[in-house]
């Protein structure tokens, strides 16, 4: 087979056409052998062991991600001896080639980071603190970031030709700036901090902020994520989180109900005490109550309509549809015991009184 003329007579920063093919095709070469390796290492990990749920699926899943960028910057290296480079080019390729291996070993490092957080979140389980699950997701990212960081910085150095030390002295120059630009972040990061430490609620409690209500689902660097009770996703930065004040319905020990009885004024004095004997007698002793909180049941006031009946009366736990299936229990005693003595439910309503001459007036027309 001969070799066209094109590939041997034509060339590009002094190297032949089929050089740079050969330098892309063992690239491309390396790069799909990486990709074949992480689906199939993947595979075993989830077969073999136990996937993402045992800490040899973890290590081989977290390896097998970092094959693709690790083959191809073995492949870079590879194919770059096929090619005939001067001074500049090969200080080019040189850059290139580090910026590969630290984007390689700092991937590979970042992928690791994986079996951390399932050891770390194995150690939270066995706690019944929830502050913990909070704390390995931030233990994560941190450690994440500061992977990324010292990325960039190898990078840079690469890049400019100067050493760490010069760079990290250079970005002082630009630092308030970047404070200046960054200052809501810090505060939303010193903010997490704060309701890590000082425990306002955990991930799963209920709290009510800013008229939202529902259960926490994260807390993180920035913000927290609340669900409320209509099904939407809520994010508060978490510097608003610590200068508002927070309703933890999640921690509370009961539910109190006080409820208003109105009955019509034309009721006797021994019907109003029979009305309260009832509404006492149905909540003695009921579900949910704890000694040193009994009911209460008093008559209360004068109604502008009617007169008032006020009950008072706590439910454990704090279980919001236990405590709507007793309280509809009550309501319907309440109604079938009131029946039954003829002790009429008042309803708001007025009395127009008039004057004799206004209703001759009326008789009249």
């Amino acid at each position: 087979m001969q070799v066209p003329s094109w590939l041997v007579g034509h060339s590009i920063a002094g190297n032949a056409v089929w050089r740079w093919l050969l330098f892309l095709a063992l690239i491309l070469i390396a790069a799909a052998i990486g990709q074949i390796v992480k689906i199939v290492a993947e595979r075993v990990a989830d077969r073999r062991f136990g996937g993402k749920d045992a800490w040899g699926g973890v290590l081989l899943r977290a390896v097998s991600r970092t094959w693709v960028l690790v083959s191809t910057a073995i492949g870079f290296h590879a194919a770059r001896a096929v090619l005939v480079l001067d001074a500049v080019p090969s200080s080019m390729a040189d850059s290139i080639g580090a910026i590969l291996n630290a984007a390689a070993a700092g991937y590979a490092f970042y992928c690791l980071c994986d079996l951390s957080d399932f050891f770390l979140m194995r150690l939270a389980s066995r706690t019944e603190s929830k502050v913990d699950d909070v704390l390995v997701p931030l233990v994560g990212r941190s450690v994440r970031i500061i992977i990324g960081m010292i990325v960039i910085l190898n990078v840079v150095q690469e890049v400019s030709g100067k050493n760490i030390t010069t760079i990290l002295a250079s970005l002082g120059v630009g630092g308030l700036a970047v404070a200046l630009a960054g200052q809501d972040t810090i505060k939303n990061f010193f903010g997490s901090l704060v309701i890590l430490g000082d425990r306002p609620f955990e991930v799963g409690d209920r709290i009510v902020v800013d008229g939202h209500d529902g259960p926490v689902e994260a807390v993180g660097f920035r913000s927290t994520k609340i669900r409320t009770l209509e099904g939407a996703l809520v994010t508060v930065p978490n510097a608003e989180m610590v200068s508002r004040s927070v309703c933890n319905m999640g921690k509370r020990e009961y539910i109190r109900r006080t409820m208003t009885i109105t009955i019509t004024y034309d009721t006797s004095p021994a019907k109003v005490r029979r009305a309260l004997d009832i509404l006492r007698d149905i909540l003695k002793d009921h579900e949910g109550m704890k000694e040193d909180r009994p009911p209460r049941v008093f008559f209360g006031d004068f109604g502008d309509w009617a007169l008032k009946l006020n009950v008072i009366y706590w439910y454990h736990p704090a279980d919001y549809f236990l405590y709507m299936a007793f309280s509809e229990g009550v309501n319907f005693r309440v109604l079938e015991r009131f029946n039954e003595e003829g002790i009429s439910f008042a309803f708001p309503s007025q009395t127009v009184y008039m004057s004799g001459a206004a209703v001759d007036e009326m008789s009249a027309g």
